[in-house]
């Protein structure tokens, strides 16, 4: 019941939103959700735990930033379930997709996705990002309820090229931490979301470091 359920949200919900995803890609968006509410039961990855909002949630949710995602190596910090990366994978194959996060017991289930939905396009870390030290830094850097603004451009800033870009997902706008963030960075362009079925505003900000301060 569940899957047939998700298929026709996730069929309805693509649709809505003006994306074409072949099958493969959508049974694969579909796998990794059975896995991620599998395991959640003893991991603890998401607090979504009611199967009738879980496509909504999680898989829309991730793919509401596809147009904004321009890079071919992105890193997604903070990565936990594995949202939005492991979505964002999956639909675009073509790209790569670093996922970094802290926890041990995330980090193993990003690896059994990439193992089980045989995600080539998908590298795994698990560390904090003041520890990471890739060969180049990434032209973009997305985030899905990690932390604060300013934790984010503090903690991950080094691993951000000049000209690069934070994507972070948040709910409501955040003015209090736009207002907190550090000097050097702006919020380039902030976006409203529309993700069928969620409730409650969705934005994605778009932060940068200022022009005089690259």
């Amino acid at each position: 019941m569940t899957k047939s359920l998700w298929h026709g949200q996730l069929r309805d919900g693509l649709a809505t939103m003006g994306l074409s995803l072949d099958e493969d890609r959508q049974e694969k968006l579909l796998a990794f959700l059975g896995l991620l509410n599998k395991w959640n039961r003893a991991y603890n990855l998401t607090a979504v735990r009611d199967e009738r909002v879980m496509v909504s949630r999680q898989l829309l949710d991730s793919l509401s930033i596809l147009p904004w995602v321009t890079t071919d190596h992105l890193l997604d910090v903070g990565a936990g379930g594995g949202l939005p990366g492991i979505p964002l994978a999956i639909t675009l194959p073509e790209k790569r997709f670093t996922l970094l996060d802290s926890n041990g017991k995330k980090t193993r289930f990003l690896n059994q996705c990439v193992l089980e939905l045989g995600l080539g396009n998908v590298e795994v870390i698990h560390g904090r990002a003041e520890d990471c030290s890739p060969e180049e830094p990434f032209a973009q850097i997305s985030s899905r309820a990690f932390t604060a603004l300013e934790n984010l451009v503090n903690w991950c800033g080094d691993l951000l090229a000049n000209e690069g870009e934070f994507l972070a997902m948040k709910g409501q706008f955040p003015d209090d931490e736009v207002a907190a963030l550090p000097a050097g960075w702006q919020v380039k362009s902030s976006h409203s979301l529309d993700v069928p079925g969620a409730d409650g505003e969705r934005h994605l900000l778009v932060v940068a470091r200022a022009a005089n301060s690259r």
